[in-house]
């Protein structure tokens, strides 16, 4: 019998989130303002009362429309599937209601629930990097986290900070995180990436010899491999950096052919949506010679948690007798 793999809070753990104080008071500050609109509005004036309650509930869903009809309207130059109105629509539902989930709570006030594991006991399955995006910390991935404890997968996790410094900078955090997972037991890990978590590990790879040899294999879900249109109108660093085939993009792509002329082969499976509403167009999330999968009518941070994109790539790091389905990760 396969001993069970332990996790306890340990000094190797993401110990502080800046990410998350800052999301804390925007989260907070949001609801206060809201309810003194409330208050007021109450006594005062109708119009007040409802307009705080729709800020509230519904303010993010705005911005999400916005970015959604852009996305809509760019991918139309896209080579790739392209898709229909109510498709669109259902992605930007999607969307509305995952993200308070992932970035009013999860993140903010939920983090560091289910801590990293530890190497208690020797185990058979190869651990993995749980590596997150642009605007997010570990908390991200707590829905996953939940099942590699039912199946039994040891796995260690990042905070990517400086929030909004360089994507160069977060290489040593991965490499760190892939030695974590290394130790636990001794096998070479697999990264699960999402968004700019991917262009995190592709640079890691990219600058580390031998990194290549170090994992056994890397997913990405939503990662603006070749930029993204949005990024534009970022002037962080991070944010630059993601921008639709820009310089830092060809140059990591000329480091990765330095080291890896094979870089994609076996390596890189890639999820991607033609109704992402962050990284768009679509083909921009592939990678040539990659394991490209796509998953129709799903948005950004909603293709994470895709009950397809959860089964299929649970599969590829779970025990061979816990395998899971797509109905067990719905």
């Amino acid at each position: 019998m396969e001993p069970e793999v332990q996790h306890r809070p340990t000094n190797t753990n993401p110990t502080s989130s800046s990410l998350a104080r800052l999301q804390q008071c925007l989260v907070l500050s949001a609801v206060v303002l809201a309810l003194a609109g409330v208050v007021w509005g109450w006594t005062h004036s109708g119009t007040v009362l409802f307009g705080s309650l729709a800020l509230l509930t519904l303010g993010h869903a705005v911005i999400l429309g916005i970015e959604t009809v852009a996305a809509a309207v760019i991918n139309r130059r896209d080579p790739g599937p392209g898709t229909g109105a109510r498709e669109w629509l259902g992605a930007w539902w999607q969307e509305v209601k995952v993200a308070p989930r992932v970035f009013a709570w999860r993140q903010p006030f939920r983090w560091r629930r289910l801590p990293d594991s530890v190497a208690a006991f020797p185990v058979s399955v190869p651990a993995v990097v749980l590596i997150h995006g642009f605007f997010c910390n570990r908390g991200f991935w707590l829905p996953w986290m939940e099942q590699f404890r039912v199946l039994g997968v040891p796995y260690v996790s990042v905070n990517l900070e400086p929030i909004f410094g360089s994507i160069d900078e977060y290489a040593e955090l991965v490499d760190e995180a892939v030695k974590r997972a290394t130790a636990l037991t001794g096998q070479a890990p697999t990264l699960i990436c999402h968004s700019m978590g991917g262009l995190a590990a592709r640079t890691w790879l990219a600058a580390t010899p031998g990194a290549a040899s170090r994992v056994k294999k890397i997913i990405t879900i939503g990662t603006p491999h070749r930029g993204t249109w949005l990024a534009r109108f970022s002037h962080l660093a991070n944010g630059r950096q993601m921008r639709h085939d820009c310089d830092w993009q060809q140059s990591l792509v000329a480091r990765e052919l330095e080291l890896h002329p094979q870089r994609n082969a076996g390596m890189f499976v890639c999820w991607y949506s033609n109704t992402d509403n962050i990284v768009f167009p679509a083909s921009t999330a592939t990678l040539p010679g990659a394991d490209n999968r796509l998953v129709a009518g799903t948005a950004h941070v909603a293709l994470a948690f895709h009950p397809r994109v959860m089964a299929e790539s649970l599969a590829m790091v779970a025990p061979a007798d816990k395998s899971p389905s797509e109905r067990t990760v719905s």
